[in-house]
């Protein structure tokens, strides 16, 4: 029995008595895309790892710059709250005055 071996199990592993390898017959020639280490292809992967290597320093600027502004909302959150707390002290005191111009009048 002379049967030829499959790619899974071949007759030999012996690289030197294997059959050399050839073209598929069924596929015309010339018919497989072109090889995709061109030029082009070389510096647009090359541009896609250093933009992939550069995802994280945009995503820590971009969150550093939405810290910045949500430490600034705040500042300016405190800043409006002493603002009120301090109007409405000064508008007691007023009203204190009032008072005790008042008194001062009737007596």
């Amino acid at each position: 029995m002379n049967t030829a071996g499959t790619i899974d199990r071949p007759l030999t592993h012996d690289p030197k008595k294997q059959a050399p390898m050839k073209p598929s017959t069924s596929e015309p020639a010339g018919s497989a895309t072109e090889d995709v280490t061109t030029t082009g292809a070389n510096d647009s992967r090359q541009n896609r790892t250093r933009e992939m290597q550069l995802i994280p320093e945009a995503l820590a600027r971009a969150h550093m710059h939405e810290r910045l502004h949500e430490a600034e909302r705040e500042r300016l959150a405190v800043r409006l709250a002493t603002a009120r707390r301090m109007q409405r002290r000064a508008e007691r005191a007023s009203l204190r005055a009032r008072r005790a111009l008042a008194m001062a009048v009737m007596q």
